[in-house]
């Protein structure tokens, strides 16, 4: 279809995403979003091979690799600095065909801002509703104002007023029964390989470290807790005490990290969604999918989801709406298998049920890497770029 105009709602990772690669289809795009300044939630992501091949695609494949850290191993050990089990990633990296690259969230949406020309988003434009005839659709603003075009994009977060007008109903946000704190520090030896992703586990917890660009860790502590638990006052006399005992390298992290940059997240999801699109308005990201971290595969999904979007709409010429189903049977399936996925092993690796948590600890010490890499390839290999 020619002279499409699409309005994107929401600048985050994959909003910006879709309006890249509309914009290298050649069609007009707007983005907007409610906010008057940019911070990415969240510290850091991993980006695994299949969202780093959407990147790829769109020319962003140098620059994405410049931001992005060096994880060429992975290595579990216990609480109390026992290696489980350590492996190279080579033969992952070589099973799909591109390196994986943690990054820090605000570098990738840089990156992304970069690439769209930051002047052209328009910020502290929230979306309170959706209107669409069947020629058009409409983005309506709190102060008023509206933008239409031939297609909206609802990429406006797990909170996404546009799935409420999608769905003709409200969506309950499902706690996965863990808090997560993550940051940034400066690399370092003392605390872990530049090159591994290492995480230590032990009593349903998690601390984690993996390379991201400029030489520094992106970190993630996880403590499975009721949604009730507030927290404490002095963050890092609570993380010190949560993790009391552990090896020597978790004591000297949570010493280092710095309370007022730390981010703490109580982990939700969202049952997986009947439907991604009404007429000319199309949900992607986590206004659509929104998954537990426990996967990595979060925001690989939402730069998929701009990828597919963009190219049904490029290959058919029987309308919007038909290509906003064509996408929506490409997506929901897919999206749903992996919120399934990463809410079972959310519940494995925090202790919901202590005897299947066990069983896992004890696996890893006899992994030698294969089972884990065909576990993450299974997922890449799943995507629309395999």
């Amino acid at each position: 279809m020619d002279n499409l105009k699409a309005i994107v709602v929401g600048a985050g990772m994959g909003g910006l995403t879709t309006a890249i690669a509309m914009r290298q289809a050649g069609y007009t795009v707007e983005v907007y979003d409610r906010v008057r300044e940019l911070r990415p939630a969240g510290a850091g992501i991993s980006m695994w091979s299949n969202g780093v091949k959407v990147l790829n695609r769109l020319g962003l494949g140098k620059a994405m690799a410049s931001i992005g850290g060096p994880m060429k191993r992975m290595t579990y050990i216990s609480k109390s600095g026992e290696v489980l089990t350590d492996f190279s990633l080579a033969p992952l990296i070589e099973k799909v065909g591109q390196n994986p690259y943690p990054v820090a969230r605000t570098d990738l949406q840089q990156m992304l801002l970069t690439a769209f020309g930051e002047d052209d988003v328009q910020l502290g434009s929230e979306c309170v509703a959706i209107e669409q005839t069947a020629d058009q659709a409409t983005a309506i603003f709190a102060d008023g104002t509206q933008a239409t075009g031939d297609v909206v994009v609802g990429a406006d977060g797990t909170h996404s007023v546009v799935r409420e007008y999608v769905l003709g109903t409200q969506t309950q946000r499902r706690y996965a029964g863990y808090v997560n704190w993550n940051g940034l520090v400066p690399a370092s030896e003392k605390l872990a390989d530049k090159e591994s992703w290492v995480i230590y586990v032990g009593n349903g917890q998690r601390a984690s470290m993996m390379p991201v660009g400029s030489d520094r860790f992106y970190f993630f502590l996880d403590v499975p807790l009721d949604y009730e638990v507030e927290p404490q006052a002095d963050m890092r006399a609570e993380l010190q005490q949560r993790f009391a005992g552990w090896a020597e390298p978790i004591q000297q992290l949570i010493a280092q990290l710095d309370p007022e940059k730390t981010n703490r997240v109580k982990i939700h999801d969202i049952d997986p969604l009947p439907a991604f699109v009404k007429g000319r308005v199309a949900l992607i990201g986590d206004a659509g999918h929104s998954t537990a971290p426990d996967l990595g595969q979060g925001g690989c999904q939402a730069l998929e989801d701009a990828w597919v979007l963009t190219n049904t709409l490029l290959t058919t010429n029987l309308g919007v709406a038909d290509a906003l189903k064509r996408y929506e049977k490409a997506r929901c399936d897919r999206t749903a298998n992996i919120i399934l996925k990463a809410r079972k092993r959310a519940n494995m690796i925090h202790g919901k049920d202590p005897d299947l948590t066990e069983e896992w600890y004890q696996s890893l010490a006899t992994e030698k890497g294969d089972n884990i890499m065909n576990a993450i390839s299974d997922l890449i290999l799943q995507g629309p770029l395999a």
